[in-house]
């Protein structure tokens, strides 16, 4: 019998390789493009349809139209209803997903293998062919109003939605997919019957099935159900895709939302930066693990080991296609607005080279994005979901299995430079969400100019 020895830590060795599951692309005959996995570990099969096409493709006058047309695809299709398609998933064991980004809309599906057949043929019909009904519009559309009625009362929601605003302003990207009260009640049925011709359609999509299965038996799968799919919309009468617009907003230093009496105030802290794609994305990610990324970071024990102002400060990347923020969000003691803001515009400053990151910083930043990396491919649906990532932004088959070694490689000289090259302090854009009564009077001290002061409800509901 061996004994540990515990008056050390055992040392820690490089990364192992990681591999993904054996990968393949095809191309219908329709123009679809279809992605198949081999993941043999557990009976089962996910398979993942992704649309070009999310918020950013809303009509200027019609924010929320995607998200409400994805909505409605699994109300029903042919004479099945929402129930019937709920109790038809049952059956078969699945789970089912949808989710409206930016740049696309993913619906995902995942069964038994043995019931993989039904399954791909059950997502075909309901992506393809929606009954898109009155009634089911209708019940959707007061769903989605009931809920932006919710989150005016929700300080991070109307956070979120004032600076996206800020920062895109006019731009596609510049809204959540809920879009507002008043687009909503404009909409009709029939715009959503128009966007689902003109986006839904096989050469603006992606097919991803992983699962238990060979190559071919998986293709053909796809190919059964979605080798008939054809557009019925003709092709480039559509808005040019979001990425492919610049944003032109020019967002003032300080903005503020007032909200009486509020005892914290909503931070939000950041500018546009990068693409999804840029070849930098690992040394964004370090550095971003260093100023705020993980618990250790600057602003978070700034903020709130030191300073006590907070249950916890981060930052990060919100990744699009285009041109995507770079932000610091907080949630801060009212009497602690100024200084805490004051205190992470400094720690966003000092990271571009009046304090580089050490190389214990680098340790642990690099740790926090690299250990724990294998456990988001665990599941034949996490790895259809990572295949359907790489096609979104157009990255390589290998670009997963080389994120751990180009990660490990970036050095502290990496750091400082994208830091320099990517944030610039001087075109930070700062919302509060907070009683203006009880911090206007602090706010002239930071430099930042004016505050904007933002209406409080951006969308109020007409009366009735």
């Amino acid at each position: 019998m061996t004994r540990a020895d515990r008056s050390r830590l055992p040392a820690v060795g490089p990364d192992p390789a990681f591999r993904l599951p054996d990968r393949a692309r095809h191309r219908l005959a329709n123009g679809l493009e279809v992605r198949t996995v081999e993941h043999p570990t557990m009976p089962v099969v996910t398979m993942v349809v992704q649309v070009d096409g999310g918020t950013g493709a809303d009509p200027a006058d019609r924010e929320g139209l995607a998200a409400m047309t994805a909505d409605l695809v699994d109300e029903g299709t042919g004479s099945m209803s929402a129930l019937d398609v709920s109790d038809a998933i049952a059956r078969i064991g699945g789970d089912f997903d949808l989710d409206v980004g930016s740049d696309s809309t993913t619906f995902t599906l995942t069964t038994l293998t043995r019931f993989a057949t039904r399954g791909v043929a059950l997502l075909a019909d309901l992506v393809i062919r929606p009954s898109l009904r009155e009634a089911d519009f209708e019940r959707g559309r007061q769903l989605r109003l009931d809920r932006l009625r919710q989150l005016k009362d929700a300080p991070a929601a109307v956070a979120e939605r004032a600076f996206l605003r800020l920062l895109y302003g006019t731009h596609p990207y510049g809204h959540l997919a809920i879009g507002n009260d008043a687009s909503l009640r404009a909409m009709a049925l029939e715009e959503t019957v128009r966007f689902h011709a003109e986006t839904f359609r096989p050469d603006r999509a992606t097919v991803v099935i992983s699962g238990a299965m060979r190559h071919d038996a998986l293709l053909a799968l796809a190919d059964s159900a979605f080798g008939s799919w054809t557009a019925t919309h003709a092709q480039g009468t559509t808005a040019p895709p979001a990425a492919a617009i610049v944003p032109s907003a020019s967002a003032p230093r300080l903005a503020v939302v007032a909200r009486e009496g509020a005892a914290q105030s909503e931070l939000r802290l950041g500018h546009l930066c990068a693409r999804r794609d840029t070849p930098d994305y690992s040394e964004l990610l370090v550095m971003n693990a260093v100023l705020g990324g993980q618990f250790v970071s600057r602003i978070n024990l700034k903020l709130r080991e030191e300073k006590g102002y907070t249950y916890g400060a981060r930052s990060g990347f919100d990744w699009r296609r285009g041109m995507a923020p770079f932000s610091i969000h907080a949630g801060v003691h009212t009497a602690a607005t100024a200084d805490a803001i004051r205190d992470a515009i400094n720690e966003f400053d000092e990271i571009r080279g009046g304090r580089p990151a050490t190389e214990d910083e680098l340790v642990l930043a690099k740790a926090s994005l690299t250990r724990g990396f294998p456990r988001n491919f665990e599941t034949a649906q996490q790895v259809a979901r990572g295949v359907a990532q790489l096609a979104l932004y157009g990255l390589p088959d290998n670009y997963f299995e080389e994120f751990v070694a180009r990660t490990n490689a970036v050095t502290t000289a990496d750091v400082t430079r994208v830091a320099q090259q990517y944030l610039h302090p001087e075109q930070l854009t700062t919302l509060i969400v907070g009683d203006l009564a009880a911090i206007g009077g602090t706010l002239d001290g930071l430099g930042l100019g004016a505050a904007q002061v933002l209406p409080a409800d951006p969308d109020p509901a007409p009366a009735h």
